[in-house]
């Protein structure tokens, strides 16, 4: 699994002097490099900014979220248009669905954990989820720490 510091990271980025973000650290979530490029020239294409996805990865994707629910006609001007506003919407889900598989690893390895200390009963009972669910997300942790290996070499 690649490491990408949480939310606010990208805050960070955007107060470095001259207030410019770099796309790779922007996109670094991406992972792939080949990805990072093409999505990364997609925005270009459109006239968005490195800072600008800093923005609606920042606050997840609540302004662009406001200003399409408001109702108002030209709520898309602000983000630089409709394609513009889908992109960087398309970037926040993306950077959701990186940060759900990243919980969902540190999940798997604490469950894993605690299984090794007491009981798939005992541990349902106080997670809230059944023992069935126990031993579904425990299974996914050699897969995880496989994963870590790999990357550690």
């Amino acid at each position: 699994m690649r490491t990408v510091t949480g939310i606010g990271r990208l805050g960070v980025l955007s107060q470095r002097p001259g207030g410019t973000a770099a796309w790779g650290e922007v996109l670094a979530h991406r992972g792939d490099p080949e990805v990072i490029a093409v999505v990364r020239q997609r925005f270009i294409d459109h006239d968005v900014t490195a800072d600008s996805v800093v923005a609606a990865l920042d606050d997840g994707g609540d302004r662009i979220f406001a200003d399409a629910t408001s109702g108002r006609a030209d709520w898309a001007v602000a983000h630089g248009g409709a394609a513009a506003a889908a992109l960087l919407a398309s970037e926040v889900a993306a950077y959701a669905s990186y940060l759900t598989s990243r919980a969902a690893s540190v999940r798997s390895l604490a469950v894993d954990e605690l299984l090794e200390e007491r009981s798939a009963v005992e541990v349902a009972s106080e997670l809230g989820i059944s023992r069935q669910k126990i031993y579904e997300i425990a299974r996914g942790a050699s897969k995880v720490r496989d994963a870590f290996t790999s990357e550690a070499r």
